[in-house]
Formats: structure tokens, C-alpha cells, sequence
């Protein structure tokens, strides 16, 4: 066993036992009990990015949504997803906020040791991770606790913050993190503790300016919006990630229970070779834009049906909302490809290359860097290609985009608008399986793609998809006050800050 899965172990194992206390006669101390002295922020740190990539799993159902993926013909889909007419006890919701809350939670403490323990490296590290999974939760959920959350002796209801007032301070925050690796010293057992970059602080300094720049570009269609300042400091402080450098955490994945790389696990082979899910199946919209521009990152993004109708169109999706039908069931449609599902031991992604060239190139082509539009956006198509390991991946990619009007820079149109909607909507082909957060909020943010597949299913609900998640039923009955104070929430009306 390597020393990353000795850490990883360690983490678990201490968390696992941490709940228990000293009786009232245990009068001896016990060398063996953990206590809180002896859990470190280098023993909780590994777990914390594992449970930041694993956040993954809950977005099954916005990959469906955003038309990447549906269901066999061999299910019934879960009537609430596919009519929209989502609550509060929609099961996804549950599982993305207490994912997501459990994180953090680890995180915080992360920072909170690392700064007493005078390693202020791994604090650095917690506060970019925590930057990135608030702007998802305020992505999703608009307001939520954050300045009050985790502070349970002080605050035990914490108060809902605004989310355009989260985004203000997550910058803060970064700030603080690029600030600590520009200055610190880098751990000598960070090369085993950061499952991440394994202590590359200037690797770490382009994740946090890639976040920093996805908040700006978040913000992009708010009336008076100004990015300058920000986008000055991540220019001098070396920029975001770039080919080959994706946020990707392994504490030590193996084929075993409980053990496998968390995407993989979801949607991939189980530890006996067989389909994780038989529910997911591939969308017939997105095969059809593979299928009309020969995009060779089909047969990475999905397999070949087992038992196709025709055995010279193996590629076969569902349309997503339709009734359980023998013709397109789970041997007769494709699954999540090798692209995505590469291994029970691969590197679980966090933020990939591809989105971070992605949004890069629509900052270019706003004009808020000093680059070639058309050079950013064609690396990140390219990045597309090669992170999906498509054979022979750049002249496949360049090949796509000369023979492609949708993919060609010379119809990107002639305004500044024209080339940003061009740009996401490649982005949108790229995320697919990667980040189906990233589109959804494109989509709001933009209206890309303009026509979104919708559920077909006859008790659909609303004309378009649903622009935000309502707040567990969990958060009402444990934090009713501030959790009602927020009024009356709706999925199709309630907007999130940046959504304009």
C-alpha cells in the first residue's frame, strides 16, 4: 500500500472513530483513543478532496436534463425528475447539499488546524477547495449558510447569506490562498498528503485563478458588471489551468467495495465487471450532434449498444421523459463510454482542463484578456479531444472544427456576443459527463443550448427547465427559521443572483 491510500485509510478510520468519547471512569488516559489533538489537518485533508470529487454523483439527473444522458427503455424514470415538478424531498437535492456541507466541513476543519498547526499550506489548499464548492452550492441553491455554517457552538442555526455577497468574499478567500502559496513553504509530506497536485503550489495558484475567473465569468451578463480588477490579479499571479493540468483527486482508487474512483463507481463496472447502473443510457439528443458532425468523441463519450436494432448504427439513446419501451432497452442502447469510465482506479476530476480552457477562451473573446480568441477556443476543443484520450486527438479535433459549421471559428460570427455563444456552445458538447453543473448554468446564464431537449414525459410541468434546486426538506426541519426567511421558493421563478 502506497503512502496516499495509507493517509486515505488513516482518515477514514480516525473519522469512523472520532464520534466516541471518554466514559466518566475512564480515568487513564488511553495512548490508542482518538481525540481531537491527535486528528491533524494532514489526516483530515485527504478525505476532504476525496468527498469534494465525490460530489460527482449526485448529478445523474442534470446530465439527463441538459440531454447528455436518459433512461433505458428497460425503467420507469422517477416521475419528479422528468415532470420537473420537483419538492423538497426530491432526492437529489438531499444528497447534493449534505455532500456538499460534509465537505466543507472537512475543509473548515482543515483550515482551522492547518493555521494552529503553523501549516498555513494545507489551510491554502482548504480555502480554494472551499471557494469552489461554495460557488457550486450558491450555483444551485442561491443563498445558503456560509459566514455563520460550521461554527455549531457559536452559530447552531446558521443564518442563509446572500449569494451575490458569497461570491464577493470567495474572491477574498482565493486571494488569501494564492497570497499563502506565493509567500509559504510547501510541506515536505504535501507530496503525499495533496491527493491533488501532490504539493505543486503553482498548479494550485492557476486552480484558484480558475475559479476565480469562472465566478467573474458567472457574473458576465449582470448589468454594470466590472471584472477589471479581478482579472488583473489573475493575469499577474500566472494565470488558470491549462492543457493537461485538470484538478483531479486520488487518495488511492482500486477495484474494491467502497473503494473505487467515485465516477466510476456510479457509472461505470462494478468490483465484478458489471454495469454500475443500467438505468443511464445515452441521449438521443447529444448522439444526434455527434452522429450530423461525425464527432469522434461518440465512442468515447458512450459504447456501442450490446444488441443494437441495427447492427450498423450501434450507437442508440432514448429520449428522455419517454415510457419504458422493450425497442430501447439496456441492451439495445449505449452506456457511459471509456472516455469517462477509464478505470476503478482513475483520477477522480474536480475541475478538468477542458472547462477551464473553455472558460478562458470566452474571457478572450469578451475582450477581458489580451489573447486570439480563436487560438484560446480551438486549444479547448482540442484539450476535449485529448482529455477524452480520442485516438490521434489533435488532427481528430482539427479535422471536427474545419469540417464543422458549428465548430468552425470562421462562422463565430462578428461581435464579441456572437463568438462568447459559439464558444459555449462547443462548451457544451465538451462538458458532457464532465460537468453538468457547468451547462446547466450556462444554460441559464446564456440560453445555451437554444433548443435543450425537454422531458417528453406528458406531466411535465413549465415550458423550459427548471433554473434552480429548492432547499432539502432536511434544512427546514433543522433550521426552519432562516431556511423560511428566505420566502417562498420556486424552480422555475426564483432566479439565483446571477441569473439575469
Amino acid at each position: 500500500m502506497n503512502k496516499s491510500k495509507i493517509i486515505f485509510a488513516a482518515a477514514f478510520f480516525i473519522f469512523a472513530g472520532s464520534s466516541c468519547k471518554k466514559g466518566f471512569y475512564d480515568i487513564n488516559d488511553n495512548p490508542n483513543q482518538v481525540t481531537e489533538d491527535k486528528i491533524t489537518s494532514e489526516l483530515i485533508l485527504p478525505s476532504a478532496l476525496h468527498l469534494s470529487g465525490a460530489t460527482i454523483q449526485n448529478y445523474g439527473f442534470l446530465n439527463r436534463w441538459m440531454g447528455y444522458w436518459s433512461n433505458s427503455g428497460s425503467f420507469a424514470p422517477v416521475e419528479e425528475e422528468v415532470t420537473y415538478n420537483i419538492t423538497t424531498s426530491f432526492g437529489s437535492i438531499g444528497g447534493i447539499w449534505n455532500s456538499y456541507y460534509n465537505a466543507l466541513f472537512d475543509l473548515y476543519n482543515v483550515e482551522q488546524k492547518a493555521t494552529v498547526e503553523g501549516i498555513p499550506f494545507y489551510a491554502a489548499i482548504a480555502k480554494v477547495m472551499k471557494a469552489k464548492m461554495f460557488q457550486d452550492l450558491v450555483d444551485q441553491f442561491g443563498n445558503v449558510p456560509y459566514s455563520q455554517a460550521f461554527k455549531t457552538a457559536e452559530f447552531p442555526t446558521p443564518k442563509f447569506d446572500k449569494g451575490e455577497e458569497i461570491y464577493r468574499d470567495l474572491q477574498l478567500v482565493l486571494d488569501s490562498a494564492i497570497a499563502i502559496f506565493a509567500t509559504k513553504p510547501v510541506p515536505a509530506r504535501a507530496t503525499t498528503v495533496d491527493v491533488i497536485y501532490a504539493g505543486n503550489k503553482t498548479l494550485w495558484t492557476q486552480f484558484a485563478n480558475t475559479i476565480k475567473l469562472r465566478l467573474l465569468i458567472r457574473q458576465s451578463e449582470i448589468p454594470g458588471f466590472s471584472p477589471t480588477a479581478e482579472l488583473a490579479k489573475i493575469t499577474a499571479n500566472g494565470a488558470v489551468l491549462m492543457s493537461g493540468q485538470s484538478a483531479e483527486v486520488n487518495p488511492g482508487y482500486a477495484n474494491a467495495v467502497n473503494q473505487q474512483s467515485p465516477f466510476y463507481a456510479s457509472w461505470g463496472l462494478t468490483t465484478t465487471g458489471t454495469n454500475a447502473s443500467e438505468v443511464v443510457r445515452a441521449n438521443t439528443y447529444l448522439l444526434n450532434i455527434y452522429k450530423t458532425t461525425n464527432d469522434p468523441r461518440l465512442s468515447r463519450v458512450f459504447l456501442p449498444a450490446a444488441s443494437p436494432a441495427n447492427a450498423t448504427d450501434p450507437y442508440v439513446g432514448t429520449t428522455y421523459g419517454a415510457a419504458p419501451s422493450t425497442a430501447f432497452g439496456g441492451q439495445q442502447t449505449s452506456y457511459i463510454g471509456p472516455g469517462l469510465s477509464k478505470s476503478s482506479s482513475q483520477d477522480q476530476w474536480i475541475l478538468t482542463s477542458v472547462e477551464s480552457m473553455f472558460l478562458y477562451a470566452e474571457a478572450v473573446a469578451r475582450g477581458w484578456f489580451t489573447a486570439d480568441a480563436q487560438t484560446a477556443y480551438e486549444s479547448a476543443v482540442r484539450e476535449s479531444f485529448i482529455w477524452l484520450g480520442v485516438p490521434d486527438a489533435v488532427n481528430a479535433a482539427n479535422s471536427y472544427m474545419a469540417a464543422n459549421t458549428v465548430a468552425n471559428w470562421a462562422n463565430s460570427g462578428a461581435t464579441s456576443m456572437d463568438k462568447v455563444r459559439f464558444i459555449v456552445y462547443q462548451k457544451y458538447i465538451a462538458m458532457a459527463g464532465l460537468n453538468a453543473l457547468e451547462a446547466w448554468s450556462d444554460y441559464r446564464r446564456l440560453g445555451i443550448p437554444t433548443n435543450v431537449p425537454l422531458s417528453v414525459d406528458p406531466g411535465r410541468i413549465g415550458s423550459g427547465l427548471p433554473i434552480r434546486l429548492l432547499y432539502p426538506a432536511a434544512e427546514y426541519a433543522v433550521n426552519a427559521a432562516n431556511a423560511q426567511a428566505q420566502g417562498t421558493i420556486n424552480q422555475f421563478t426564483s432566479k439565483v443572483f446571477w441569473d439575469q
